[in-house]
């Protein structure tokens, strides 16, 4: 037990200090008063009201009641949900991969200074980007048409008849070359500015030991923007994740190859504003959210211990 000297409590000076201390508190949480009101308001409200909504479900005697777990039992069983990730699974595990490589790809093309017209070159990788998902999802099935789009001209011009890229064996395929032709050049800006800020002493110090140009992408250029490559490699995840926009809006142009479960997302979509099941789509949002943490926070955590091993 601290016993307080009744010299040192009637301290004047120690007084002053305390007040000190609890005036610069107050006005530190005041500061950080707005921030924190608008990430409540923004981010934690929209969560814990879409967890309040999977607890419950709507009935037509007795209206809505609560229901613990149910929900999340359901989607447990629900073959639909699992066959939309299963599906956005397998296109993080192959669109994803390809993606970055392409983005590293061009942004070594850049920073390797032989690149000729580069400046060219790298509006033109990251342009993609600033088309809407909307507008370049729409431009994308109509080339894909067999019967309108690029794909049916080829064939009637030169009388061959190309696999159709709306098919359901195609579709899956089909989207992922869209979003990697919209996210390539983004992917590539983050590896190129990481790679912009490596020091010049070490180039200078592997052309002295002559070193390779493989050699020093290889033990310089790539550990040092290793920490670039696992944030593009989670923004990816969390992308794939929540595919919605192109398999929504190519649905339109192939209704049998892109059903309302396509994705998790779409799936959730659909049982929310079609179906008027808002508590069971909130028991499906709430667990990809869990599933996109946990494996983007896997991501993280091996990305950390290789930069702590290296």
């Amino acid at each position: 037990m601290t016993v307080v000297s009744p010299a040192v409590a009637a301290d004047p000076a120690v007084r002053r200090r305390r007040r000190a201390g609890a005036a610069g508190s107050s006005t530190g949480w005041a500061f950080l008063a707005p921030f924190m009101i608008v990430f409540l308001l923004v981010f934690i409200a929209p969560i814990i009201y879409a967890i309040y909504l999977s607890l419950f479900r709507d009935q037509l005697i007795g209206g809505s009641v609560f229901v613990g777990l149910d929900n999340y039992l359901v989607a447990a069983q629900d073959g639909n949900f699992w066959a939309g990730l299963t599906r956005v699974s397998l296109f993080l595990a192959v669109q994803v991969p390809i993606m970055l490589f392409l983005s590293l790809l061009a942004a070594l093309a850049l920073d390797s200074g032989r690149l000729y017209g580069s400046s060219f070159f790298r509006l033109s990788i990251f342009l993609p980007y600033a088309v809407p998902a909307v507008v370049a999802t729409l431009m994308w099935g109509f080339m894909y048409g067999t019967r309108f789009g690029l794909v049916g001209n080829i064939n009637d011009s030169l009388g061959v008849n190309l696999p159709d890229p709306l098919s359901p064996d195609l579709i899956l395929a089909s989207i992922a070359n869209i979003v990697t032709w919209e996210f390539v050049g983004y992917n590539m800006i983050i590896f190129y500015a990481a790679l912009r800020v490596i020091s010049p002493s070490l180039y200078e110090a592997a052309a002295i030991d002559g070193a390779s140009q493989l050699r020093v992408i290889a033990h310089i250029k790539l550990p040092a923007i290793r920490g670039a490559m696992v944030v593009a490699a989670i923004f990816s995840i969390i992308g794939s994740f929540q595919l919605f926009n192109e398999p929504s809006i190519l649905q339109t142009l192939a209704p049998n190859a892109i059903t309302s479960s396509f994705t998790p997302n779409l799936y959730a979509y659909s049982l929310s504003f079609s179906g008027g099941q808002y508590n069971y789509a909130a028991a499906v949002a709430i667990i990809m959210g869990v599933i996109t943490m946990i494996i983007a926070y896997a991501v993280q955590l091996r990305g950390i211990r290789k930069d702590g091993q290296s």
